[in-house]
């Protein structure tokens, strides 16, 4: 398999900048350098509409949110909205390109992280901020009828756990999931873990560091659906999805066994691999074009769910 060429310039910067191992200089230094990373990777932030800080009630105490309306967008009817959960933060600019390419609004969750905060703490925050933007729609300027999900890795999982729980608890009702190569499955048993186990940005010995700073106790909490969807007894009756997948990543495997499963269980799927490409490339646009091409197939998936 060839690397994408694009990808291939990220991977050689990364070589280049000396980067250490996120998990030999622990969680505090490795927020530091992807903030610091951002700056490399992501376009400067698109102008959109509107956008401002909200905080939404959550178990422990508010959640942070951030409201971007879309240009374009009809401000004096409420409007389609997706709940965006990001997959480690600076997620500004991905949700501005999606609003203004959907025009919709978008909303970002700032849900608790590990390892201050472990599992399920983000679960409980994603939950409650979802339910708060539909309880506050009015207010908001938002359609509670037209709601989506969606997030990138951990986000991607989050979203996932949120649409479970909304099937189960009486809503909110949720028109799509977006799911961009998603952390489904804890557990870390697939093929492209192996395959692409020092594939950069995201090797198997990260992942795993990843997966142990969220978790408790990961032989128990791996096969709670909370933290792996694929574990929930059915997925029957969730939402339509659009899954994006990156070919070579630890993650793609999982993520595409999530998709099928949804459909198995008579969910509407549409998948996308990215061929070529590696984990994260969503929010790499600076350098990535095919960061592009994913928010406008998220933009169509989305306006085909809201109309």
């Amino acid at each position: 398999m060839t690397i994408n060429p694009d990808a291939a310039k990220v991977v050689e910067l990364i070589i280049a900048s000396g980067r250490p191992p996120y998990p030999t200089i622990g969680h505090v230094a490795a927020r530091e350098i992807f903030v610091a990373s951002r700056a490399i990777l992501q376009p400067d932030p698109s102008p959109v509409a509107e956008v401002h800080d909200l905080a939404a009630t959550g178990p422990v105490g508010q959640i942070p949110l951030r409201l971007y309306r879309g240009i374009g967008t009809d401000t004096k009817s409420p409007q389609p909205t997706l709940i965006y959960y990001h997959g480690g933060g600076w997620d500004d600019g991905v949700c501005r390109d999606i609003a203004n390419a959907a025009q919709c609004t978008v909303i970002s969750v700032d849900y608790r992280l590990a390892p201050e905060a472990k599992f399920p703490a983000a679960a409980y925050d994603s939950v409650a901020a979802a339910q708060w933007i539909h309880d506050n729609a009015a207010e908001l300027g938002v359609d509670r009828a037209r709601l989506a999900v969606g997030g990138d890795s951990a986000g991607g999982n989050l979203s996932a756990v949120v649409a479970l729980h909304a099937r189960d608890n009486g809503g909110p009702m949720l028109k799509l999931q977006v799911l961009i190569y998603p952390s489904a499955d804890m557990s870390s048993v697939y093929p492209s873990y192996e395959e692409f186990a020092e594939q950069l940005p995201l090797t198997r010995t990260t992942m795993d560091w990843f997966v142990d700073l969220y978790l408790k106790n990961r032989s128990e909490d791996a096969k709670d659906w909370r933290a792996s969807p694929l574990h929930a007894k059915s997925l029957a009756g969730l939402p339509p999805a659009f899954v994006i997948t990156a070919a070579m990543d630890p993650l793609r495997d999982e993520g595409e066994e999530f998709a099928r499963a949804l459909m198995k269980a008579g969910v509407p799927v549409e998948v996308k691999r990215f061929d070529g490409q590696i984990h994260g490339f969503l929010t790499m646009g600076r350098i990535v074009r095919d960061s592009a091409v994913a928010i406008a197939d998220i933009a169509t998936q989305l306006r085909k769910a809201f109309a």
